[in-house]
């Protein structure tokens, strides 16, 4: 249900969103990569088909859901010279299962959907899927989860007569998670043409804990630019 209602907004607000600052940070990460590239949450595509400009590497790009993957492949299919080069893997991460090492990873915002059991499971399966050296890049904020705060717009974008906006309010926030109301609403005018509601947990879990989990699953702090976080297989 979550992916139904978010779909049809999600390209409209991504490409305004996070998605320009990782086409500028990301590349000089993966300067030198040319054989293999695992992107965990591959979404839509908005990432996998730049991945494929940035790099001459083989992609696995990693999308559980089926309503984004369908998305995916229609982007894929509008650029056939990646047809041969981007394979679409319709699994949970960590289910992943590769022929060989991969030369680099990449999950952007992704991190902050993983519950914490789920991520400290998944730590050690990519280094299993990782060669030696190989690059673990995520996006990463600092601060741990927000604070409560009450409904506002996060983005709004026009198409046609109809206005696509997304609000969303902090319900409650402990430890690392936080619980947020999302709100899905397409407008003309003054008139809501369409609105439908999502609440979901969302985790931000502090630095010392994610380098904590990565050292123990054998990586090595790398550098990066604000606003991601590399690590190599040691």
């Amino acid at each position: 249900m979550t992916d139904f209602v978010s779909l049809p907004f999600y390209d409209l607000l991504h490409e305004n969103g996070h998605v320009p600052g990782i086409r500028e940070k990301l590349p000089p990460l993966l300067t030198g990569v040319r054989r293999s590239i695992l992107e965990i949450g591959a979404g839509t595509g908005l990432i996998t088909t730049s991945l494929a400009d940035w790099t001459p590497a083989e992609i696995f790009a990693l999308e559980p859901s089926a309503g984004m993957r369908g998305v995916l492949l229609s982007r894929l299919t509008a650029r056939p010279e990646l047809l041969k080069r981007v394979t679409v893997l319709p699994c949970d991460a960590l289910s992943v299962d590769l022929a060989e090492p991969i030369e680099a990873m990449v999950m952007i915002n992704v991190m902050y959907a993983l519950e914490p059991d789920y991520r400290r499971r998944l730590w050690p399966v990519l280094a299993a899927h990782l060669e030696p050296g190989g690059l673990l890049v995520f996006t990463w904020r600092d601060g741990g989860p927000p604070a409560p705060r009450p409904l506002e717009e996060l983005e709004s974008r026009q198409v046609g007569r109809h206005t696509y906006t997304v609000l969303s309010e902090i319900l409650e926030s402990e430890g690392e998670a936080c619980r947020a109301r999302y709100l899905y609403r397409i407008t003309d005018g003054d008139r809501v043409v369409d609105e439908e509601e999502i609440v979901g947990h969302a985790y931000r879990p502090v630095r010392e804990t994610i380098e904590g989990e990565l050292t123990g699953a054998g990586f090595v702090r790398a550098d990066a630019p604000d606003g991601l976080l590399a690590w190599r297989l040691a």
